[in-house]
């Protein structure tokens, strides 16, 4: 019979083989949606990302991307093949854990801990059994899987961590043997390296510091436990104050003392820290030696391999020296790159005392020093950033209800309905918020959407219990989901089952994996502090705790085995009817998950990206917002070379100097931005926000003019607060800018049929609020361009972005063109942009790419949805646009090709859907629209009367969506004369109305 150990490493590669396929089957061909294509982007060309980056993640993401062997559509899926294989491999590693953790539970004897030598043929069955049980129900749970298809960290920061656990367990097997401590040597290796990918590795330092501690400690107990604990924190402490963020900022230090205080050329002082660092190393390892002391010395190689890991930081700093295309933050130096590993720009929130909602700031504090490289020596730039300090009345302990901003408010007193504005909450409403939504909806609706089943994919869903009501009964939306998945418990029962078994035969072991799952899952809620509101579901975060629980339902197996051992004697029998038990827990885990989880035919992103590039004219410029909107174009542009020309432009970034630096040099076939204000007036602390300060001597202000004004500082903009502080202002909130008609016409950028629709000179309101910093480069981009380059905007950008410009905005595909032309029609309450019929019928019917989006059995979540949603609005409009003007051919056309590319079968319709029934209607397809009007409104009805029935607060934003189809089903029924239809949507609209008006 072929050993134990053999048949351990065959099973354990074949489920990492299964795992393998799995994920390579159902990987995304292109780049996600998300910070997915940043990553991409990134990987591809090395490229500094968001802070604090992910620098072996983005190594291994470019060795793996020359695998595409210059076929830069194939770069995409290569990368996210790096997630498939990472999470491969921890699957792999899993079933390694579970099966040595299986071993100890049959085999050991507690007393001595050691192992038997070999197990018998049951025993095997049942180890292997509960091996394949744990490591696939964990490859096929729901986060684990989400992440194991995209290009994203997640996979592989879970890959460090199951590596780790299972290198602890094989110090353990071997720890009596002379050269054990190079298994926490490699230890200490990965976690460095897993810097470079995710900080979520370093919690499970305490499970592995328990490890060591029973391992190496004869007689436990409580105190030894309490000291270990202690310990471990402090060594997780240690790492991520001390060695990420602690060692650069004293490099800081160094550097800024020897340049500034002894006028040493730059990087001396960078150079003199390093050599004293690695004096002191050497030291270290001097006097191990001399006191004979294997614990200093294998620390002190800990620390070095920590070290050596960590170094894949240092592609950071190098590669933003040479000023690449994507460089967030422009950590180019020592200084600038400890901001970017503290990930500055993000604010902080207060963790174990701060202040409370209500509380109101008493003073200002001066935050870190910036300094800039200027004749021979850092010059600190000033002002400083000024961060509001809170009378000790206004904090409290572990403030979770926190955040002052009003839709949060609102939100926090959906989980508190006793919450006051203005006054402080006591300690019971505060960790009530903990415990209801920061733990209950945050974490434990998160670990039962692994193991117990899925509502659907709408955020905010619930939990799918085995008492829950049968998919039938649900809403098309809700029921009929790929996402909709009920999983009868059956893997949180097995896991149970092996918890309680663990506990009972080997309690040290159980609580190893408690620390595991408390640290990697219920830990990061206390740390994270989450506000009420995200802009998506978080699961991905806590896969680590869902990892831990894995092990528990491998384990069951051979809880069930024992609790069968009254009834069925042989061993044999036994072990297998416990084994075919257990793997109904993966079997229906990938029954359920596949079709949710397979992305092997969506293309939605890069598609939804390349469009909008190509809605752009040749050299212009385009104006995004953050994530979903921009790191999709960022992918098209740097991988496959999609539209260079076009300068995209992120206004959230706009409100930082490093990012306005960037948009000042030129990129590939983009040109410099036309931005004429200097560095000075965007530097950080200056003009971040322009404040509302009317002065009825001025009734409009010229755009140039102010420009200038601002770029000379001008005392007449200047109003002074606080001790010695100024901002700028505006004195009205009317602007204008003159236009050159003769210039503008010599373009060539006026259409045809919109020659008399040229203005000479811009009107338009701010409105009487402050404008933030991204607004002033916006409007000194218009005043210093002079129609020279394209200016578009998004069609997804926040209208209060726009800067009331519309009137001059015209629709180009999925973009809005600024142009100096009014829409005499232009109705404030209306549609944005003037639709100029030629240019959009040739982007939307020729140009752009709809790939998967006829395809029924192709999953598009909730994300994925939002921009088709948008592709029919644009498709709405045109077609009605051409029924204005009495082309009844063109409207036809264009509402038929927006129904066959988006089909209700695979894109359920939507708000902008019922804008194409008067088109319809007009062409003689009376009854397509009446389905459509019809589908729309009984799903409506059924999805609403599901919320009355549930916690409808939860799903405002779900809910607020069905109204408005609702409201759009009215509309077009009451245009087209159905008074029947029309009716059944006002009728149950009309108890959501205020005062039941229409």
């Amino acid at each position: 019979m072929r050993s134990f150990q053999k048949l351990n490493n065959l099973v354990g590669w074949l489920v990492f083989a299964i795992a393998a396929v799995t994920y390579l089957l159902t990987l995304e061909p292109t780049a996600s949606f998300w910070d997915c294509g940043e990553f991409i982007a990134c990987s591809y060309k090395l490229l500094v990302p968001h802070p604090p980056g992910a620098p072996t993640f983005l190594l291994l993401g470019r060795l793996m991307s020359l695998l595409s062997f210059g076929d830069v559509t194939k770069v995409a899926v290569l990368i996210n093949a790096l997630s498939g294989l990472s999470s491969a491999f921890t699957v792999l590693f899993l079933f390694w854990i579970i099966t040595r953790l299986g071993r100890k539970l049959l085999l050991a004897r507690k007393e001595l801990d050691v192992e038997t030598p070999e197990p018998t043929g049951g025993q095997t069955l049942l180890i292997l059994g509960a091996g394949v049980v744990g490591a696939l129900s964990f490859a096929f749970s729901d986060s684990f899987w989400f992440n194991a298809v995209e290009g994203e960290v997640y996979a592989m920061s879970a890959l460090c961590t199951a590596a780790v656990v299972w290198i602890m367990l094989k110090w353990e097997e071997y720890a009596d043997e002379a050269d054990s401590d190079k298994w926490l040597i490699l230890i200490a290796y990965v976690i460095g390296l897993s810097i470079g990918v995710h900080l979520l590795n370093l919690l499970a330092l305490p499970a592995l510091a328990f490890m060591y501690y029973y391992r190496r400690t004869a007689n436990p107990t409580t105190l030894g436990g309490i000291i270990t604990l202690v310990v471990s924190l402090v060594i997780v402490g240690s790492v991520l104050v001390g060695i990420i963020p602690g060692l650069p900022t004293l490099a800081g230090g160094f550097e800024v003392f020897f340049i500034n205080n002894l006028g040493l050329p730059f990087n001396s002082g960078l150079i003199i820290f390093l050599v004293l660092f690695l004096g002191l190393i050497y030291a270290g390892f001097k006097l191990s030696y001399r006191l004979r002391s294997q614990l200093l010395n294998t620390a002190m190689l800990c620390f070095v391999f920590i070290l050596i890991g960590y170094s894949t930081y240092l592609v950071v700093p190098i590669r933003a020296s040479f000023l690449p295309t994507i460089n967030e933050n422009n950590p180019n130096d020592v200084l600038s790159f400890v901001s970017y590993l503290k990930r500055e720009q993000y604010g902080s929130r207060p963790l174990l005392y701060g202040p409370q909602f209500n509380a109101q700031p008493d003073h200002y504090e001066e935050g870190a020093p910036r300094y800039q490289r200027k004749d021979g020596h850092y010059e600190e730039i000033l002002p400083r950033a000024q961060e509001p300090g809170y009378a000790d009345a206004d904090k409290m302990l572990l403030p979770r209800i926190y955040s002052y901003e009003p839709a949060h408010i609102q939100e926090y007193k959906k989980w508190i309905p006793d919450l006051q504005e203005g006054v402080k909450p006591t300690m019971g409403q505060n960790l009530g918020f903990l415990f209801q939504y920061q733990m209950g909806h945050m974490f434990w609706r998160y670990f039962g959407w692994n193991y117990i089943g899925r509502e659907s994919d709408i955020q905010q869903a619930g939990v799918v219990t085995p008492f829950s009501a049968s998919a039938n009964n649900l809403p098309p939306r809700i029921g009929q989901s790929f996402a909709h998945n009920n999983f009868f418990a059956i893997p949180l029962i097995l896991g149970l089952i092996g918890l309680f078994f663990q506990v009972y035969r080997r309690g040290h072991d159980a609580l190893i994996v408690g620390l595991l799952f408390l640290f990697t899952g219920l830990a990061i809620i206390v740390y994270l502090n989450q506000p009420p509101l995200e802009p998506r579901e978080r699961d991905y975060t806590f896969t680590g705790a869902t990892f831990a629980f894995a092990i528990w339902i491998g384990l069951g197996v051979l809880g069930i085995a024992e609790l069968l051992r009254s009834a069925v004697k042989a061993d044999g029998v036994r072990a297998g009817i416990a084994v075919l038990l257990g793997v109904i827990a993966p079997g229906i885990l990938a029954a359920q998950g596949w079709d949710d989880h397979d992305r092997s035919g969506r293309y939605n992103s890069v598609d939804s990206a390349k469009n909008l590039l190509n809605s752009c004219a040749p050299n212009a410029i385009l104006f995004t917002n953050g994530d979903n909107d921009t790191f999709p174009l960022w992918y098209a542009q740097e991988v496959e070379g999609v539209r260079t020309d076009v300068r995209v432009a992120v206004l959230s970034y706009l409100n930082t100097d490093w990012y306005i630096q960037q948009m000042k040099r030129p990129s590939y076939k983009s040109e410099p931005l036309p931005i004429s204000m200097g560095d000075a007036s965007y530097s950080q602390g200056n003009n971040d926000i322009l404040y509302y300060n009317p002065n009825e001597a001025v009734k409009e202000l010229n755009l140039k003019e102010f420009i200038g004004l601002v770029s000379q500082n001008s005392p007449l903009l200047r109003q002074s607060y606080g001790e010695g502080q100024q901002v700028t202002t505006f004195p009205t909130s009317q602007f204008y800018m003159t236009v050159d008609t003769t210039a503008v016409k010599s373009l060539g950028i006026i259409p045809k049929d919109r020659q008399n629709q040229l203005v000479g000179r811009l009107d338009w309101s701010m409105g009487k609020r402050a404008i933030e910093k991204k607004n002033l480069v916006i409007l000194d981009m218009i005043a210093t361009n002079n129609w020279k380059r394209p200016i578009y905007f998004s069609s997804t950008v926040a209208p209060s972005d726009y800067m009331n410009l519309q009137p001059y905005f015209q629709l180009e595909g999925m973009a809005y063109r600024l142009l100096p032309l009014k829409d005499p029609n232009y109705n404030p309450r209306g549609d944005e942009g003037y639709v100029e019929k030629p240019i959009c019928y040739e982007e939307l019917m020729k140009t752009f790419s709809y790939r998967g989006l006829n395809n029924a059995n192709v999953f598009y979540d909730e994300n994925n949805l939002r921009f088709p949603a948008n592709y029919r609005d644009k498709f709405a409009r045109l077609a009605n646009a051409y029924l204005e003007a009495g082309d009844k051919a063109k409207a036809k056309e264009v509402a038929d090709k927006c129904l066959a590319v988006m089909p209700d079968a695979a894109v359920p319709f939507d708000y902008y859907t019922p804008q194409l029934v008067p088109v319809l209607y007009a062409v003689g397809e009376k009854a397509q629209a009446n389905a459509i009007l019809d589908k729309l409104t009984d799903r409506s009805i059924k999805i609403l009367s599901y919320y009355q029935t549930h916690d409808g607060a939860m799903f405002d934003d779900a809910q607020r969506g069905y109204l408005l189809t609702l409201q759009s089903v009215y509309q077009a029924a009451a245009q087209v004369g159905d008074q029947a239809r029309a009716k059944k949507a006002y009728d149950v609209l009309g108890p959501y109305l205020q005062g039941g008006g229409q």
